[in-house]
């Protein structure tokens, strides 16, 4: 598989939201909750361009010193400022996401990637992974940061989700995360599938947009009634993946 990815001196870019997997059920009025969802959500968009998916955790009084210089963004990035930093509410231990759009590829070179003076005083860990996803304009439309502008969606909330599927089920997974989500019981507005190339121990990567906090507490509390009956995506899920996390953040740039 010829993979070409760059190591970059970027400056990005570091409870288990069972809704999230829940939501993309299909109940008995699948057919009248598909109508209903967007036409753009029944197919998913191509997986045209490649990204930066950067986990970082700051060093110990660092937080905020390490957002900002997050939130600075790299002006010789490929594409500068097609970027997009979530910071963690709640779920796994990393304090920021950082997802930079590469174009269509992306190269590696033999100086790697040194830190810069004033990054190496912010970080305790990162993680890198280059991965496939939409274009541009469809990422930027889903995540509420496109051309119509980020004030309408400056109370939205991000769920990021990684998994690793089971042998032989990397196909079935794919066709779960790609399903659209059950308008009933999900409000999330916008949806991203995104596929490792290079890096972290998983395979595939999902951000899901809600207008609002209560938005995102009304699907999870739906999520809840349904699993509760014992049916719903929570246990579809189960039956595809060896391993999976999800963290709840919000945006702090753009």
């Amino acid at each position: 598989m010829k993979t070409i990815v760059r190591i970059l001196s970027l400056p990005l870019i570091g409870l288990v939201c069972v809704g999230l997997a829940q939501a993309q059920s299909t109940p008995a009025s699948a057919k009248e909750e598909k109508s209903a969802a967007p036409s753009s959500a029944a197919t998913p968009a191509p997986r045209t361009d490649v990204y930066h998916v950067h986990f970082n955790h700051a060093a110990p009084g660092k937080a905020a010193a390490l957002a900002d210089f997050l939130k600075a963004g790299n002006p010789n990035a490929p594409m500068p400022g097609h970027v997009l930093v979530l910071r963690h509410q709640d779920g796994e231990p990393w304090d920021y996401v950082a997802i930079q759009h590469m174009g269509t590829k992306a190269t590696v070179e033999a100086a790697g990637n040194p830190r810069g003076a004033a990054m190496k005083d912010l970080s305790d860990w990162h993680d890198d992974t280059f991965v496939n996803g939409p274009s541009w304009a469809e990422f930027a439309k889903a995540m509420g940061i496109g051309d119509e502008g980020t004030s309408k969606s400056a109370e939205s909330v991000y769920v990021v989700s990684v998994y690793r599927p089971l042998p032989g089920h990397q196909d079935a997974l794919e066709k779960f995360l790609s399903e659209p989500p059950a308008r009933s019981n999900d409000l999330s507005v916008g949806n991203v599938l995104m596929q490792h190339l290079e890096g972290g121990a998983w395979r595939y990567l999902t951000i899901s947009r809600y207008k609002s906090w209560q938005d995102f507490a009304t699907s999870e509390s739906n999520s809840v009634a349904q699993s509760s009956k014992g049916e719903g995506g929570w246990f579809q899920l189960r039956e595809h993946i060896s391993f999976h996390n999800d963290t709840v953040t919000y945006r702090i740039a753009p």
